[in-house]
């Protein structure tokens, strides 16, 4: 790189329901000590993480990295149980996770069952629309403005499937964050979508499948998951956490294993001088394990301490560079 020129950075943000106040945490201590010499030129995310990830993308292409972190903050304040009936819901849902992980019996129902599933889903519709104008999605998605990724899966297709810049509306959002045992399906163009855990968490590939002056010279993941664990799980809630920690990993580990190879190749000469470049791979990890039932856990005082958390995180990151 020239002296003088910027570092390309893509942020990539991992799913992981209410876990991912954390990376909200993380984007705004990002974004409030960002070094002048990094320019975003894109950013994606899954299930939450999308919400992150277009909160974050609006507020800078509408105004400055000190909108997205209000956008942030407003997003998360909104998406809390905060009245007396949605903290008593929320805890319900919550102790019937644990109860559901532990292997003790439950009482389950098809969310096209319940009216819990079009009260959700219409609810964070409305939390989306009121902090993002999106018919004005397409006309801010500029050749200077970053990528804006989200990630989803095609049921009936059966693949992945991204929603990039003009194409993230309100349904391809809720798409990526339509857990299956809690909410219904989207449909998006006659095809029925779910939650993008079981896709590219977070997309990645699109971050980098871009022009050559676009494509980032370092990638930021991220990662609420954690990527290893000491010891063997042997009771059942311990499976159950990692097995649920491992299902969110596996295609960021896919993904990023693919840049790893082109670097190598890159190193090593095996490809065109000037056509490909390295992509330096930096994760950002919560660093903490919590009970996989509070990824559904939206009570203020978990989020703030999520939040708070990823701050700290993002200032060790900083230090670290």
């Amino acid at each position: 790189m020239s002296e003088g020129e910027r570092t390309r950075v893509a942020i990539a943000c991992q799913g992981g329901g209410s876990h991912t106040a954390f990376t909200a945490g993380v984007l705004k201590g990002l974004f409030r000590e960002w070094d002048d010499a990094d320019e975003l030129v894109g950013i994606s995310g899954t299930s939450g993480g999308a919400f992150n990830a277009l909160a974050a993308w609006y507020g800078l292409v509408t105004a400055d990295m000190e909108r997205s972190i209000e956008l942030l903050d407003a997003l998360w304040e909104d998406l809390a149980a905060d009245s007396v009936s949605d903290r008593l819901a929320n805890n319900w849902v919550v102790g019937l996770s644990r109860i559901e992980s532990s292997g003790f019996p439950a009482p389950q129902l098809s969310p096209y069952l319940t009216p819990g599933s079009t009260v959700g889903k219409n609810r964070i519709k409305r939390v989306l629309e009121r902090h993002i104008d999106f018919d004005a999605v397409p006309d801010l998605c500029r050749r200077d403005t970053p990528e804006l990724v989200v990630g989803t899966v095609n049921i009936n297709a059966g693949i992945f499937e991204t929603f990039t810049n003009e194409d993230v509306t309100p349904e391809a959002v809720l798409a990526s964050a339509a857990v299956p045992h809690l909410f219904e399906a989207v449909e998006i163009n006659g095809h029925y979508h779910w939650d993008g855990l079981f896709s590219q968490n977070p997309p990645i590939d699109d971050l980098m499948t871009v022009d050559a002056d676009r494509k980032p010279d370092e990638l930021w993941v991220i990662q609420v998951n954690p990527q290893e664990r000491e010891g063997e799980p042997t009771s059942l809630e311990a499976i159950a956490d990692r097995r649920n920690e491992l299902s969110g990993n596996i295609s960021l580990n896919q993904e990023l294993r693919v840049i790893e190879r082109v670097n190598e190749w890159v190193d090593a000469g095996h490809l065109p001088e000037g056509e490909f470049t390295r992509t330096e791979i930096h994760r950002i990890p919560m660093g903490r394990a919590y009970h996989c039932s509070t990824k559904v856990d939206r009570s203020p005082e978990f989020i703030q301490e999520l939040t708070t958390l990823g701050e700290r995180r993002a200032e060790e990151f900083r230090a670290r560079l």
